[in-house]
């Protein structure tokens, strides 16, 4: 029987191809053995390495759009340094004058007219340069290195609260890959209950109704199950998303610890920190040295800048001569008044809104402070005692119904809060870690990894 590439993409049933010896014999080992890795090679290349933070976060900063946008907006300002340095163009000038195109001269031969129309032609010809004054090239300068700067820790800024982002879709993906987990082990304990009781039932050592209420239970443990992974899915398309990645679902995976660090820092250093990392504070500070340099600029451009001019000339028909001139404008009326009262009061405002912004560091530093305290004294007890005491309370009160020593209902109070005790804790990392990524937020750095 001939074989065909369709034969080795859609293999025949078991029934159909029998064992390995029913294959055609002209069929070379590796033929056979690549058969039987099609499948193995298929689902390596649909499987993924779990991304850890550090792989996220690099891809991020290499695929995000608007990241990319700020990036591109920095190198905007950058490239107008070179137009604010620039010196004036000088200015050329040629003239000739004094044409006589209507007018004939007598040859100095004869009396008869000759048609000599440059005879009496004025070559004229100038240069000029305006000089600034009061350093206003070097004023410019400053003020567009200034402007780039408060530009880049802009953008440094819209970083901070992209990747703010970036870390809660990041903590909410392990949070529901926990949660999903944990549906799974409740869902497959229960089966082993479930089994165990239908032994139970078989022997006569269980009535049929509470089997039946044990199976009803089972419904809540798979629709946890089914919630779980339907959460999963949604926080890894907000990741991609955030990525600006295509890759499916399905495909995509992340890994990191899943816990919670037991100390705390002083306020006082997550403060310092701030005071020093916070991108916002830096552009805010680098606002005011702009508007201080405007300032500067406002006031040298009211100054009178003098242009040089240097002319050659010829008087026909054979004197030539050179001038040299200086025109320098007489500020009276316009000595840029309106514009060094603005850079003035834009002073003041930027002052204060550094100020306001340093009373933010302040405020955001203490709020998430205050968030990190409050999830920490509610995990310490669930990670000392709580956990182990809702298990305990499971085991016991479940080798006692299996005993005859507790009811029904005792059995499934106790299984109920011990499920609510395993993801009250769960989410109560979450929350942690949520925490821990809105200090680094107000810290401006990772100042809890």
């Amino acid at each position: 029987m001939p074989t065909s590439a369709h034969s080795f993409l859609h293999p025949q049933p078991a029934s159909a191809i029998g064992s390995w010896t029913g294959l055609p014999r002209r069929l070379s080992g590796f033929t056979r053995k690549a058969v039987v890795l099609l499948p193995l090679v298929a689902a390596s290349v649909r499987a993924q390495k779990a991304l850890s933070w550090q792989d996220i976060q690099a891809q991020f900063e290499a695929s995000n759009p608007a990241l990319s946008a700020a990036k591109a907006n920095v190198e905007e300002s950058k490239a107008a340094e070179i137009s604010a340095y620039l010196r004036p163009n000088p200015n050329v000038t040629g003239l000739l004058d004094q044409f006589t195109p209507f007018s004939s001269n007598p040859s100095p031969n004869s009396n008869s007219p000759v048609y000599r129309p440059l005879a009496n032609v004025l070559p004229y010809g100038s240069i000029s340069y305006l000089h600034e004054r009061q350093h206003k090239r070097e004023l410019r300068l400053e003020s567009s290195r200034q402007a780039t700067e408060v530009m880049s820790q802009s953008m440094q800024d819209l970083k901070r609260n992209l990747l703010f982002n970036l870390r809660n879709a990041f903590v909410l993906t392990l949070q529901s890959k926990a949660q999903l987990q944990n549906a799974r082990n409740n869902l497959e304990y229960w089966d082993r209950e479930l089994a165990l009781n239908r032994q139970r039932l078989a022997a006569g050592d269980l009535a049929e109704i509470d089997l039946n209420r044990l199976e009803l239970l089972r419904a809540q443990f798979q629709a946890d199950h089914e919630a779980s992974i339907v959460a999963l899915r949604t926080s890894k398309i907000q990741l991609l998303q955030l990525l600006n990645s295509r890759a499916h679902v399905d495909e995509f995976d992340v890994d990191g610890p899943f816990e919670f660090g037991d100390g705390l820092k002083p306020l006082e250093e997550f403060r310092q920190a701030a005071l020093a990392a916070r991108p916002d504070l830096a552009a805010a500070v680098e606002s005011v040295k702009l508007a201080e340099t405007n300032h500067k600029l406002a006031v040298a451009n009211g100054s009178a800048d003098p242009t040089f001019s240097l002319d050659l000339a010829r008087n026909p028909p054979l004197t030539a001569y050179m001038g040299f001139s200086v025109s320098i404008p007489l500020r009276i009326f316009d000595r840029n008044q309106g514009e060094k009262l603005r850079t003035e009061i834009d002073i003041r405002r930027n002052q204060r809104l550094r100020d306001t912004a340093e009373s933010q560091v302040f405020s955001d530093v203490d709020s998430a402070y205050t968030t990190l305290e409050g999830a920490l004294n509610q995990l310490r007890p669930y990670k000392h005692s709580y956990l182990a005491m809702a298990a305990k309370i499971r085991d016991r009160v479940e080798f006692s119904f299996k005993h005859g020593g507790a009811s029904l209902l005792d059995y499934l109070d106790a299984e109920k809060s011990y499920r609510d005790t395993r993801l009250a804790y769960l989410n109560l990392v979450g929350s942690y870690l949520v925490a821990a990524a809105q200090m680094n937020l107000a810290a401006g750095s990772e100042v809890i990894p």
